[in-house]
């Protein structure tokens, strides 16, 4: 979500299913020095149809907290700060891991000069200790890649890592030199998200954003990086592809997370199938598939959504209490359970989640990494060697419209690895 200006009187936007009325009122202790009073922003119209389905949906899913996150940050970028905190109120009193940390959830920044959020923020760290298990594996010295996806290719012994800003996709061993698998500039592509390797024959497979040429695509590329195949997706920008899992020599299922959508591709007919879930999906990321191929889950900000692929019946992953599947950027199945790089909850973390063996609910967590220095912006992971491995530090905040934003701030990639016992 776009950030709002910090501000100590703002023109609060009060909703309901009927119509729109506003209130003033000041954020700070201090009476509202400036009578002026900022227009709705842009997307306020946009933000609203949002508001409504999620206040739809909010009593049939199985993770209320990561609903009332989402409707809180939605208040808050409106301007309706009253709103904001009384549902941040609601969603920390789950304790379910939500820390409404406007450094990461930047329509809170207003929030800032609130006494009552500051309290409220406050009592959700204290809730959350650090956790520190993992170690730095691998350090890939590029400073201005702004990565988004980690594979390997576990015969190989090989890991491949897409690049948002230069645009390409790098391979390395843990113990080797980095190198370019796909060069940059030679295939006039768009910033590279999901990056998956094909097992049967090595060959690699990239999703795209949308870019400056507004054109998120599927790639194809050979065990040498030539590019076989490409598929530009369908849809109205906002729209890209993020991530996304292969299903045998016949099927893709991908992520859509600015236009809200998860689609089925054919590798045979080249056809992208929008997928009818049993609700709506906002922000779609992390994707995986069961081992044997019938399961699929996809994950966006109000948690796990479980699809058997034999019926196409699909519900919430029910997260169980005092826990959150909401906000998943990398998802992966391992040996029944769950592993996920969470950014949903506010603050970034690791987590291992233990599934029943229908997979339909949670039954334990074990929080990985979490609250520490070396968590900063993670994205996408991989599994290999008894390890979950994920790049600890994007930086993806430092890069707006493909642009550097504090050259300083630039620091090497680290490839992080926890143990999985």
């Amino acid at each position: 979500m776009r950030a709002l200006p910090a501000v100590a009187c703002l023109l609060i936007v009060c909703l309901s299913n009927i119509g729109l009325s506003t209130t003033r009122i000041a954020l700070d202790d201090e009476p509202c020095r400036n009578s002026a009073m900022p227009q709705a922003p842009p997307d306020s119209e946009d933000v609203l149809a949002e508001i409504h389905k999620l206040e739809s949906v909010l009593p049939k899913v199985p993770d209320q907290a990561a609903v009332l996150f989402l409707l809180a940050t939605e208040y808050a970028h409106l301007g309706n700060m009253g709103k904001a905190v009384a549902l941040l109120k609601q969603c920390v009193a789950f304790d379910a891991g939500f820390v409404p940390d406007p450094a990461k959830s930047h329509s809170l920044l207003p929030l800032e000069s609130n006494s009552e959020f500051r309290q409220l923020l406050a009592e959700a760290r204290r809730r959350q200790a650090p956790v520190h298990k993992a170690r730095v594996a691998f350090t890939v010295p590029a400073r201005d890649l702004f990565p988004e996806g980690l594979a390997v290719d576990t015969d190989q012994r090989v890991f491949y890592m897409g690049s948002m800003h230069r645009k390409k996709i790098l391979k390395f061993p843990l113990n080797g030199q980095v190198s370019d698998f796909v060069k940059q500039d030679v295939y006039d592509l768009s910033p590279i998200g999901g990056v998956h390797v094909d097992g049967t024959d090595h060959s690699v497979w990239a999703a795209t954003d949308a870019g400056e040429k507004q054109r998120p695509e599927l790639l194809h590329f050979d065990a040498l990086g030539t590019l076989l195949e490409r598929y530009q997706s369908p849809g109205k920008m906002p729209h890209d592809l993020n991530d996304f899992v292969l299903r045998g020599t016949r099927e893709i299922f991908a992520t859509d997370t600015e236009g809200h959508h998860v689609y089925r591709f054919d590798r045979v007919s080249h056809a992208f199938m929008d997928m009818k879930l049993w609700r709506p999906v906002f922000y779609p990321n992390g994707i995986a598939l069961s081992d044997n191929g019938k399961l699929l889950f996809i994950a966006d900000m109000l948690g796990v959504i479980r699809v058997d692929l034999d019926t196409y019946e699909s519900a919430d992953v029910d997260p169980g209490p005092h826990n959150t599947l909401c906000g998943i950027d990398g998802l992966y199945w391992h040996n029944g359970e769950f592993l996920g790089v969470q950014y949903g909850t506010g603050e970034y973390r690791v987590v291992r989640w233990w599934l029943s063996p229908d997979a339909r609910r949670v039954v334990s967590k074990e929080i990985l990494e979490y609250g520490t220095e070396l968590v900063s912006d993670p994205t996408t992971g991989a599994t290999f060697g008894g390890n979950f491995y994920f790049i600890a530090n994007t930086g993806i905040y430092n890069l707006e419209d493909d642009k550097i934003i504090d050259p300083a701030k630039l620091e090497p990639v680290h490839v992080a690895a926890v143990p999985l016992r």
